[in-house]
């Protein structure tokens, strides 16, 4: 069964199916395939320093710590920057997500979107709510302790109908110029000229 998300819009509350829409779908895909001289098709193998094949599976990621022993995962923590311990933030699936925060185009624009999912199975009247809005959220999929900025909503699909679409994005940190900060090129015709005078004439030797 499907995971459903809860949204809370005003004192009700709406349930949605997330569908993720995949960018195979929209625009296929390409493979680029190896074969022999007979045919056969090549196929990726790994190999050891010494050369000797390493199985399917015979390999992975470990964590050391800085003395190189082996650390398990479960005895990782996740602090702050400060050193103190990390908030673990609850799975989006298991709590009403109550759309309280509304932005505008520019904050929207200020992220690149990662992820794309359009919402079934929506009550028109959460859509009729929303309207031309937009609403931002943190979605965790799992408990995290940290979520993606998700955006909330409305366009229209190639039939006109109204539908509800979930946007999961990266804030972009963009560093600009403004016209206040100035520059200039500095002349230096005088000491052009004077090095020019230091020139050696070789017509006159």
């Amino acid at each position: 069964m499907a995971r459903e998300l809860t949204f809370k819009a005003g004192n009700e509350e709406y349930q949605a199916n997330p569908t993720v829409i995949d960018r195979k779908k929209l625009y296929g895909w390409t493979e680029n395939l190896a074969f022999d001289d007979d045919g056969g098709e090549c196929k990726l193998i790994t190999m050891d320093e010494s050369g000797a094949l390493i199985p399917k599976g015979g390999t992975g990621l470990g964590i050391l710590s800085p003395d190189g022993k082996w650390v398990e995962r479960t005895a990782l923590k996740t602090v702050k920057l400060d050193g103190t311990p990390a908030d673990l933030l609850p799975s989006s699936y298991n709590a009403p997500i109550e759309l309280t925060e509304k932005v505008d185009e520019d904050e929207f624009l200020n992220h690149s979107i990662s992820a794309f999912y359009q919402l079934d199975n929506v009550n028109a009247a959460l859509i009729e709510w929303i309207g031309n809005d937009i609403y931002r959220f943190d979605y965790c999929y799992r408990d995290s302790y940290e979520g993606k900025p998700a955006f909330l909503l409305v366009a229209e699909d190639a039939e006109k109908n109204q539908k509800l679409f979930m946007l999961l994005g990266i804030r972009n940190e963009i560093e600009m110029l403004n016209l206040q900060q100035t520059s200039y090129i500095e002349d230096n015709t005088e000491q052009e000229e004077e090095d020019d005078s230091d020139d050696i004439d070789f017509s006159m030797f």
